[in-house]
């Protein structure tokens, strides 16, 4: 093939490749109903609030029992801040407790019976806390 022929061709190429492109970003999601990676359906603060709340039957405990108001002020240095931390995360970390892929004595016991939805909830709710997260970046320098 000649330089003459391949300078040709070369611009239908691109031009192709960038079509591909622009269509794959142009695709709506398969399945809008589900707002997270964790592909839980759409949560709702007021509801994931009542639910933060509520004594677990498991347990007998609210979330807001250890995790204290607003997820903001854990009762124990072990337990984590949780107000104000990412929603997908949150909704791991519920799902992965009752799937009983992560363990912990109250946690897995007050997530096994949470469906999508008050997963869903919950995570979301306690995403739209104020934060008191720790940015230690850069921490380690003096």
């Amino acid at each position: 093939m000649t330089i003459r022929k391949t300078f040709a061709i070369a611009p239908a190429v691109l031009a192709a490749v960038a079509m591909i492109a622009l269509s794959a970003c142009s695709q709506t999601p398969a399945d809008p109903s589900h707002s997270s990676s964790a592909g839980l359906p759409q949560g709702y603060v007021a509801a994931g609030e009542q639910m933060a709340n509520a004594k677990g039957a498991a347990t007998g405990q609210s979330c807001i029992d250890c995790h204290g108001a607003d997820g903001n002020a854990p009762i124990d240095t072990t337990y984590p801040v949780i107000g104000g931390q990412y929603q997908d995360y949150l909704a791991y970390a519920l799902q992965s407790y009752r799937d009983g892929s992560r363990d912990h004595v109250m946690m897995s016991m007050q997530a096994k019976a949470l469906t999508d939805q008050q997963i869903a909830d919950l995570s979301t709710y306690f995403a739209s806390r104020p934060s008191n997260l720790v940015n230690l970046t850069g921490s380690h320098k003096k």
